[in-house]
C-alpha cells in the first residue's frame, strides 16, 4: 500500500488574514505561493519520522525543522537534538510557521507517573515555546479514545462530540490533559492556533492495548457488549497530519478508515474465535491482574473493546482528504504484524509459555494466578 497521495489538496483562501505572533508583530499566515517552515517534534522515530520524511519530500514546504533527543536519518531536515521539555526549544523554533508535536510516550510498559510528567510537561513547553517564537499554529496528536467508549455513543461520532473519556485507560488521562491544554492555548497565547488530530485504533508498527487484543489466542468478548472496530493506518495518519500542517484543514480532526467492523466480522476476518465472559468477571479480573502487576493494561482499556467509539472524519473529508486503507486491509496488516506473538489479558507471553498454556488455558492460568495471589494475601493477613 502506497503512502497517501500528497497531491490531493483542498484549496486555501487566497485572502488569508495576518496573525498576531508571540513576538508582538503581525506576520501573514501561509497562503498559496508562500511555502511554510514546519517543525516536527519526535522526528527521529515512528510517526514523527514518517511525517518528517513526507514533508521534506513535499514541494509545498520550504523547510522542515526536526526536533528529537537524537538525530534521525533524514538529512534534508534541519535537526535540533534536545528534550522537548527544555525551554531552549523556543530558540530552535524561530522562523517556523507551524509545529507538529509528536513527541509523546504512550508505551504500555512505561511508569505511569513518569509518562504523564513527560507528556504533559512536554506539551506545555511546546505550546509556550511556539508562542514565544512566533509560531502561529500547533498541531497536536491525541486519539479518538478521548471521546470515550460508551454504550450510548453515536455511530459514528461527530468531531465536535463531547469528550466523555475518563483517565481509566492507558495514557488517556494524558491525552485528555493535552486536549485541555489545546483548548486553553489560544486564550493564554493570543494568535496561537491549535489543531488536534484524533486517530482511531492506530496500526502500523504500533504496540497498544488495542493491538495486543489481536495477539490473544481467543478474542475476549464481554457478554452484552456492542463492539465496533475502526482502524487507522499510520500512513493515513501521516497524510492527515500533513493536511493539518499545511493548514488545509483545522480544528478538531478525527481520522480513520471509512466505516467500521462489528465483532462478528472481525472474528470471521481474523479466524480467531471468541471467549465470552460476563461483564463483572471480565472487568473484575482485569482490574485485579493490573493491580498485582501481572498485566500492563488497566481495566479501563477493556471498555474500548466493549463499546463503540467510531468517528466520522467529516472535516478531513470535506477538505478533500481520503483514507487510502480500508478497515479490512488494516486488520489484515495488523494480524500479519502480530503473528507469532502471544498475549493474554494484555500481558506478553513467551512462545514456550503460550504453547504450554494452550489457547483458552492461557487465560484461565492468568485468572487462576490472580486468585492464588488473593488467597496468599488473605493467608498472610491471618498469620
Amino acid at each position: 500500500m502506497s503512502s497517501p497521495d500528497p497531491t490531493v489538496r483542498a484549496a486555501r483562501n487566497a485572502d488569508a488574514p495576518t496573525l498576531q505572533t508571540g513576538r508582538g508583530t503581525e506576520e501573514p499566515a501561509p497562503r498559496p505561493g508562500r511555502r511554510p517552515v514546519i517543525a516536527v517534534t519526535g522526528a527521529a522515530t515512528g510517526i514523527g519520522a514518517l511525517l518528517t520524511r513526507a514533508l521534506v519530500a513535499s514541494d509545498e514546504v520550504k523547510q522542515v525543522i526536526a526536533i528529537d533527543e537524537r538525530r534521525g536519518d533524514i538529512p534534508e531536515a534541519h535537526w535540533h537534538v534536545l528534550d522537548i521539555r527544555d525551554p531552549a526549544i523556543a530558540e530552535k523554533l524561530h522562523g517556523a510557521d507551524v509545529i507538529v508535536h509528536l513527541a509523546l510516550d504512550l508505551d504500555l510498559e512505561s511508569d505511569a507517573a513518569a509518562r504523564t510528567a513527560y507528556n504533559v510537561r512536554g506539551t506545555q513547553t511546546v505550546l509556550t515555546a511556539a508562542a514565544a517564537a512566533g509560531v502561529h499554529r500547533v498541531v497536536l496528536c491525541t486519539s479518538a479514545m478521548v471521546y470515550g467508549a460508551l454504550p450510548d455513543n453515536d455511530i459514528p461520532l461527530a468531531e465536535d462530540a463531547e469528550l466523555r473519556a475518563t483517565a481509566d485507560a492507558t495514557g488517556v488521562g494524558d491525552l485528555l490533559e493535552i486536549e485541555r491544554l489545546a483548548q486553553r492555548a489560544p486564550r493564554a497565547h493570543p494568535g496561537l492556533n491549535c489543531t488536534v488530530v484524533r486517530p482511531a485504533v492506530l496500526v502500523g508498527g504500533t504496540d497498544t492495548a488495542l493491538t495486543r487484543y489481536f495477539e490473544s489466542p481467543r478474542l475476549l468478548v464481554v457478554a452484552g457488549s456492542r463492539p465496533a472496530w475502526q482502524f487507522c493506518h499510520v500512513e493515513d495518519l501521516v497524510g492527515a497530519l500533513e493536511y493539518a500542517a499545511l493548514e488545509k484543514v483545522e480544528g478538531e480532526l478525527a481520522v480513520g478508515c471509512d466505516g467500521w467492523l462489528d465483532q462478528e466480522e472481525v472474528e470471521e476476518l481474523s479466524g480467531i474465535r471468541r471467549m465470552e465472559l460476563p461483564s463483572s468477571v471480565a472487568l473484575g479480573a482485569a482490574a485485579r491482574l493490573h493491580r498485582i502487576g501481572l498485566t500492563p493494561s488497566p481495566a479501563g482499556d477493556l471498555a474500548y473493546t466493549m463499546h463503540p467509539w467510531v468517528v466520522s472524519g467529516s472535516r478531513l473529508h470535506e477538505a478533500g482528504w481520503r483514507p487510502r486503507w480500508t478497515n479490512e486491509e488494516v486488520l489484515a496488516e495488523l494480524l500479519e504484524e502480530v503473528a507469532g506473538r502471544h498475549t493474554v489479558a494484555g500481558r506478553r507471553l513467551g512462545r514456550k509459555d503460550a504453547t504450554a498454556a494452550g489457547a483458552a488455558g492461557a487465560t484461565v492460568a492468568l485468572l487462576g494466578t490472580a486468585a492464588l495471589v488473593r488467597r496468599a494475601r488473605k493467608a498472610r493477613r491471618r498469620i
